[in-house]
């Protein structure tokens, strides 16, 4: 392809995906793929190779997976391609100066928030368990810092009010792979202009621990629907029915306020299991119990006798 730029892509998730394959099918030349190590996940913690991995195996692109991209050896490995341009989604690892350092076009890499909002490693899952209603992607120019580079280009994009981090991760996603194609675009024909970040309006959003979904009752019904759209798929949002592990995948609203404590199972029907809140009710729909099955609440109930006057903890 005519004035094609040397690209390294790097990146890990699956949200990364989508910006390789648009990188590849434009005519661009990926002369390298960078991802994490392969590493234990799941139950089994088998050894699992990164999605990005796999396409790049995929369309016998040279790969490599440093421990860390900072090392001598790596940064060798690169030089050695002479690559115009990093592209960088989902990594997970910081680039050094010496690395920035190394394309004469730097690293673009592909953010999915509105910058200077949800910088870090989880911006999808926060925004939705913080009840905003819009997000977006952002095109930066990395620097050293986590996400602090300035911002190229940027694109809005409602929440849904059904919406959930799977279905949201999708469409950014794809948004995103989109708007990094707009980005190299404008750099091969007329360059690019760098905005600073505005950094008193920052805030952050850190990579997600199991901990941070265990439900507290006490606080809305959104503020908890809004935690267990944030947490799909993972860690789920979870309670403890009986003392066993209960994770809720699916919930809705009931605003007419029911008198108990805070927890308290205030109705089971086929409808789903309801929930008094510290402001309104939450209706559960679909849940999974320690050492079972994910299922809807119509079959749950029908293998586990769920009480009303229970109180989850």
């Amino acid at each position: 392809m005519k004035n094609s730029l040397k690209i390294v892509f790097m990146g890990t998730s699956a949200f990364a995906v989508p910006s390789l394959k648009a990188l590849i099918e434009s005519g661009e030349q990926v002369v390298c793929v960078v991802t994490q190590p392969d590493r234990p996940k799941g139950r089994g913690r088998e050894i699992q190779q990164s999605p990005v991995k796999e396409v790049a195996l995929a369309r016998h692109l040279p790969l490599l997976q440093p421990q860390s991209v900072k090392d001598a050896e790596s940064i060798a490995y690169l030089r050695n391609f002479s690559p115009d341009l990093f592209v960088v989604v989902a990594f997970g690892q910081i680039l050094s100066r010496q690395v920035l350092d190394i394309p004469p076009h730097g690293a673009i890499n592909v953010h999915a928030s509105l910058l200077p909002r949800y910088r870090g490693a989880a911006p999808i899952n926060w925004a939705l368990i913080n009840g905003e209603e819009m997000t977006g992607v952002t095109t930066m120019l990395l620097d050293e810092g986590m996400d602090t580079g300035p911002i190229l280009f940027q694109r809005p994009l409602d929440i849904e009010a059904e919406e959930n981090a799977s279905s949201l991760h999708d469409r950014l996603s794809a948004l995103g792979a989109e708007l990094l194609m707009e980005t190299i675009d404008r750099l091969k024909k007329e360059g690019l202009k760098p905005i600073p970040q505005d950094n008193t309006k920052a805030s952050y959003a850190p990579r997600l621990k199991k901990e941070d979904g265990l439900i507290d009752w006490k606080k809305s019904a959104q503020e908890i629907r809004n935690l267990i759209r944030g947490l799909i798929p993972w860690p789920s949002a979870y309670t403890r029915l009986e003392g066993k592990a209960l994770k809720i995948f699916d919930s809705m609203v009931i605003e007419e306020g029911v008198n108990g404590e805070a927890g308290e199972i205030s109705g089971v029907s086929k409808e789903g299991i309801g929930v008094i809140t510290g402001k309104g009710s939450l209706l559960i729909r679909d849940v999974q119990l320690q050492d079972r099955k994910r299922m809807k609440v119509p079959e749950f109930i029908q293998g586990y006798r769920v009480q009303t006057g229970t109180v989850l903890q």
